[in-house]
């Protein structure tokens, strides 16, 4: 029974600790934590990046499946940020002018890594002698970084070089 009395001033002794400095992050304020900014985030143009680097160093080993595989993740990843910030893009478009113009400045950055991801992608298919899945490929890369720009440009060349266009492009 003695020991039941205790409780409220076990509770009382306890309990006047403050709950909010207990936790302590690798961040100064906690505030300033972003899931997404550290450097192995999984919604990130790295990410894309690590792919690309994964499905080359494949390639040095001659591992074509697992390259593929990797430049496919790359690919689809690209895709998925390329579409997430045109689509902040239009929805802050007259709202904050700020938003706007990050979105774009990481979508061409997103656009210019999907323009990577299809050249090492149209470039294995050609090793393993399947240009009919490259051509697709490349004719994306100039669609969405135009022909005047040097991704655009080296894919036209490999059209003409797979004989799909005969036209020489003087941009």
């Amino acid at each position: 029974m003695k020991f039941l009395k205790l409780i409220p001033i076990i509770f009382m002794v306890f309990g006047t600790f403050p709950y909010k400095n207990l936790v302590h992050a690798e961040i100064k304020s906690p505030k300033d934590y972003k899931v997404l900014s550290n450097e192995n985030k999984k919604l990130s143009i790295s990410n894309v990046e690590y792919f690309i680097e994964r499905g080359d160093k494949f390639i040095k080993n001659e591992d074509f499946d697992k390259a593929k595989s990797s430049y496919l993740d790359a690919r689809k990843l690209a895709q998925q940020l390329a579409k997430f910030y045109a689509d902040l893009n239009t929805s802050f478009k007259g709202v904050d002018a700020r938003i706007p113009k990050e979105m774009q400045r990481k979508g061409k950055e997103t656009l210019k890594a999907l323009a990577k991801t299809n050249e090492r992608l149209s470039f294995l298919y050609l090793k393993t002698k399947k240009p009919e899945v490259a051509v697709p490929l490349l004719i994306e890369t100039i669609r969405i970084m135009s022909p005047n720009s040097p991704e655009g440009k080296e894919a036209y060349k490999r059209l003409i070089q797979l004989g799909f266009v005969d036209t020489q492009y003087k941009g």
